[in-house]
């Protein structure tokens, strides 16, 4: 948009900002939602928002405490005395390109008011900006450089999200270590009561900050039929934020994530917060829809592009994961130092999973089936004490196991046309990570890796932090930016979950920060799980989910496993559709793939990348279909993810542009359910045009998954 436009939208705008004595109202651009800006009679911020005329946030306090300091030595909280100084106005109707994603271009349309602010006794200055769109809010806070406010420690954040009713919430306990839990669907005032319940066992490196905390997005549906995701967007230099309920008043508060001493945020100014979103529509399909989260984040920062590029691939992982083989070497050594041990003088103990031999093998089924990449963990030295010991020298990410040959890898994997991934987990030792990351990326680039998976399991390093403080979120993008100096794509474990910061850094090309397929080893996940993933998770990014996987029971791979896939071997298909990413795994054993080559073959002919999507169908934990047409291809894919009752799916194919096209359909069998036949599926053909609805069964814990070509 040129200035000019923005100009002409800028005086628009005065006819959509009420400035009235009692506050100040911005809507919507299509006038669908109100929020209104006012000061309390002791000069404490708040807002409130409307949807259509429903109430869908009550008056909400905003501000901070901060804490006494030689910098600040008054210690006044950031939390009243406040007068407007002025008001600023903005409307903005733009598109821009993503790199990848679910859209070739997104719009980004918005009316923005920011309100200056002072406080009278202290003369500190604070801005509140707001920006509205269609389908919700987006805030944050900012700090103009001020010789009154220079460095100041938030101890607080007061920001609150007041409901307005007892709402029915899809959440997971507040922890600020983790995001991999089940999720529970409960009314909010349940939360405190079924949060140990909910939580179950833990590592012994998480941290319960408070019984009546959960994490974000947080989805919410009122009695009414109102659909509210809450949220943040680009969290950069700052703690992740939870939420913390008071029941009594249906009011959730920003709970910061805080370091080792207690403290939340160390600020500077001029400094913005991330957002806080609020995300809202009648119909569940918009907030699949909404792009509020990306359009909140600054423009892509990487100037050449151009090897950023979605990956689909198989790997190493799935064999450790359920313990048929071993991230190690050898039961030889009681400890490591990696600057003296000698594996060649140790006996191997015969279930290390990286050997050349079997690294091969993946190799030649990836380039079989046209996988882009090979995913090798447990290549590196180290592993035989990798986790649970607070040991800073870990990992050195240069030097393999003996029975891994690097070399010889790496020039087979580039005969058969095969990118290698390569895998660096940190056991949360950040300061080891960054001591030798210039070192670890250069190996990468120099033996033809272009992409890595971190991890972060195990206690921070130093001792103290949280996983999701201001100095961890400072440290993964820290890594993100450092690996785009090196053309690095960048697949984050274990750290704090996604808020937008794909758009800036496409080389984030995935994270984990949620319960992944693994946990289907690890005692199971339930049916109805990645039917809320995309209400939440996903609302900051794409996943690595690692699904595909075609194999329900754990006991023929390890008899000493019992867990069991809770979901059915179609359903596995749909989420390659369902929950889009750049990046995407087929999680099994590729004998077991050789087993359901007709199923299999959809996870080799499904896209990464993409046009345009289309939400067709969704329910919040019980339902969602999707379609997608293929980034410049006249291909589409349509995903229908169930959850634990089987139900019909009616699909509309009017996306489809005039013509005849060929759908071929993976479903459920009549007799497939999750757990006493998960492997029961029909493949079909159909002719189907622009006006074919076509009625689909589901099992519980099923789905399906369609190819559509032009005829």
């Amino acid at each position: 948009m040129t200035k000019r436009l923005k100009s002409i939208a800028a005086l628009f705008l005065f006819a959509t900002v009420a400035l009235t004595s009692n506050g100040q109202i911005l809507k919507s651009p299509d006038g669908a939602l109100s929020m209104k800006f006012t000061l309390t009679g002791e000069g404490t911020p708040q807002y409130t928002l409307d949807f259509k005329g429903k109430t869908v946030v009550n008056p909400s306090r905003l501000g901070f405490e901060i804490k006494k300091t030689k910098q600040v030595k008054d210690g006044r909280h950031l939390k009243d005395g406040f007068e407007v100084v002025s008001v600023d106005t903005l409307s903005v109707d733009e598109t821009w390109q993503p790199v990848w994603g679910e859209e070739k271009e997104i719009r980004n349309n918005y009316k923005e008011m920011v309100v200056n602010l002072k406080q009278k006794d202290t003369k500190r200055l604070m801005s509140i900006r707001f920006r509205l769109f269609d389908d919700g809010l987006g805030f944050r806070y900012e700090f103009p450089m001020q010789k009154r406010l220079s460095y100041f420690v938030i101890t607080d954040e007061l920001t609150e999200f007041a409901m307005p009713a007892d709402h029915e919430a899809y959440w997971i306990p507040a922890d600020y270590d983790t995001q991999e839990f089940d999720y529970t669907r409960s009314r909010m005032s349940e939360i405190p009561s079924k949060a140990d319940e909910v939580r179950g066992p833990t590592y012994d490196w998480t941290t319960v900050p408070s019984e009546r905390g959960v994490q974000t997005a947080l989805m919410l549906k009122s009695d009414d039929g109102l659909y509210i995701n809450l949220h943040e967007a680009a969290l950069v230099n700052y703690p992740c934020m939870h939420l913390e309920l008071e029941p009594n008043t249906n009011t959730f508060k920003a709970m910061l994530t805080p370091d080792a001493v207690g403290d939340k945020a160390y600020m500077q100014t001029d400094c913005v917060t991330p957002w806080r979103t609020v995300i809202v529509s009648d119909d569940a399909r918009d907030i699949l829809a909404s792009r509020i989260t990306l359009n909140l984040n600054e423009p892509c920062k990487i100037e050449d592009t151009s090897w950023i590029k979605p990956m689909k691939y198989v790997g190493v992982w799935w064999e450790m994961i359920n313990r048929k083989s071993k991230w190690s070497y050898t039961n030889d050594l009681p400890n490591i130092h990696l600057d003296k041990v000698d594996y060649t003088k140790t006996r191997p103990h015969g279930k290390h999973g990286a050997t050349t031999e079997n690294v091969k093998k993946y190799i030649d089924f990836a380039a079989e089936h046209g996988f882009d990449g090979v995913l090798v963990e447990g290549w590196n030295i180290g592993w035989e004490d990798w986790s649970g010991k607070m040991k800073d020298e870990v990992f050195d990410f240069v030097t393999p196991y003996p029975d891994f040959d690097l070399p010889a890898i790496r020039d087979y994997a580039k005969s058969k046309g095969v990118k290698m991934i390569m895998h660096h987990e940190t056991s949360s030792s950040v300061r080891n990570y960054e001591r030798r990351m210039d070192e670890a990326y250069q190996f990468m680039k120099d033996n033809g890796y272009d992409a890595v998976k971190s991890g972060y399991v195990g206690n921070i390093i130093p001792a103290g932090s949280n996983h999701f403080s201001q100095w961890l979120v400072n440290h993964y993008q820290y890594a993100v930016e450092k690996a785009a100096d090196y053309k690095i794509m960048v697949n984050a474990h274990e750290a704090v979950r996604p808020t937008g910061i794909c758009r800036t850094w496409p080389n984030l090309i995935g994270n984990e920060s949620a319960r992944g397929s693994e946990y289907q080893a690890f005692g199971g996940s339930k049916p109805s799980h990645t039917t809320i993933l995309p209400f939440t998770r996903l609302v900051g990014g794409p996943m690595d989910y690692t699904p595909g996987l075609f194999e329900n029971d754990m006991r023929k791979y390890n008899p000493k496993n019992t867990s069991w896939v809770n979901t059915t071997l179609a359903n596995q298909l749909s989420l390659y559709v369902t929950m889009s990413s750049p990046l995407q795994m087929a999680a099994d054993f590729p004998e077991t793939y050789e087993k359901f080559m007709d199923a299999f073959q959809f996870i080799k002919d499904v896209a990464l990348d993409w046009d345009k999507s289309y939400y067709l169908e969704a329910e919040p934990m019980e339902y969602l279909t999707v379609a997608r047409k293929a980034k410049g291809e006249e291909k589409w894919f349509v995903g229908g993810t169930n959850g634990a009752d089987p139900r019909t799916a009616e699909v509309d194919f009017s996306f489809l542009p005039a013509g005849k096209y060929k759908a071929v359909i993976y479903r459920d069998a009549k007799d497939a359910h999750y757990r006493n036949n998960p492997q029961a599926y029909v493949i079909e053909t159909k002719n189907v045009t622009p006006k074919t609805k076509m009625k689909i069964y589901e099992a519980a814990g099923g789905g399906f998954a369609i190819s559509v070509l032009p005829l």
